[in-house]
């Protein structure tokens, strides 16, 4: 038996990274999944990965308000019904200021990010009031959700992220009196494409040795994140809203940063990219 036993779950962005650890261990917990991404290619591989009838795929622009409305009602041909909808799906800019980066670029993020949280939202819960289903929202929180946490060089991401954790804490007073559960989660610090030092700006290259000590301090492996998204995605969060839960809370900071010595004398700092 698992915490997931029959449930379905669209999680955008899911082709890969956080993502994708998120769909593989729900389906470990007996949830079928929906995968999600701009690009079909990514989609149909890694559909492929999964067993036979337990998940699908499906190319979505989260930018976009009717396709992501196309994402819901597909969904529910496949497999009958959705009782989750996580809003993953992120991009962030190049690292580098504002004045030396691309304005269409800095727009995108925010498309993706915000705008894309918001549609997913809307057509989720839209979904939910009309089945009447006690549905599951799970938003991403990141760098910029916390109080303190200053993103320079990032300002479209971690903008988006404040943004989305305001948003979050908004819709769920409001859905607040509905069996909907609204939810946040911060993933913490993961080795993906996303925070890839490969090709770096000559921003990131004057902070290369700092931002990788950083990475092999806090990062961890997407599981850490996912094991979350399947406890807000479970029975635990019935009659639950507003609930904001992360995977580098201020315990595990500490407990990150005091090992770190130990970790990089014996050669146990994961750098793998996920």
């Amino acid at each position: 038996m698992g915490r997931l036993d029959n449930r379905v779950a669209v999680i955008t962005g899911s082709s890969r990274g956080i993502g994708l650890a998120i769909a593989r261990m729900f389906v470990n917990e007996g949830a079928s999944v929906v995968i999600t991404s701009s690009s079909k290619t990514n989609v149909d591989a890694a559909v492929a990965s999964f067993p036979p009838g337990r998940a699908c795929g499906l190319a979505c622009d989260v930018s976009s308000p009717e396709e992501t409305e196309r994402l819901i009602a597909a969904s529910v041909v496949r497999f009958g019904r959705i009782d989750c909808f996580i809003n993953n799906a992120g991009i962030s800019e190049p690292f580098c200021s504002i004045t030396s980066g691309d304005p269409a670029v800095w727009s995108r993020v925010i498309d993706t990010n915000l705008k894309g949280t918001y549609n997913g939202c809307r057509a989720a819960i839209g979904y939910f009031l009309r089945e009447n289903i006690p549905g599951k929202v799970i938003n991403m929180a990141g760098s910029g959700t916390d109080r303190g946490s200053n993103t320079p060089f990032i300002s479209a991401y971690g903008s988006t992220k404040a943004a989305i954790a305001r948003f979050t804490y908004a819709i769920a007073e409001e859905y607040r009196q509905t069996p909907l559960s609204i939810m946040l989660l911060h993933p913490g610090l993961v080795r993906t494409g996303m925070v890839s030092a490969e090709n770096p700006t000559p921003e990131l290259s004057r902070q290369l040795a700092t931002f990788n000590t950083i990475l092999d301090i806090f990062a961890q492996p997407p599981e850490v994140a996912a094991r979350l998204a399947v406890k807000m995605a479970s029975s635990w969060s019935d009659g639950r809203t507003g609930v904001y839960l992360s995977a580098l809370d201020s315990w595990t900071k500490k407990k990150l940063l005091l090992t770190y010595p130990f970790r990089k004398l014996t050669g146990r700092i994961d750098r793998q990219t996920y």
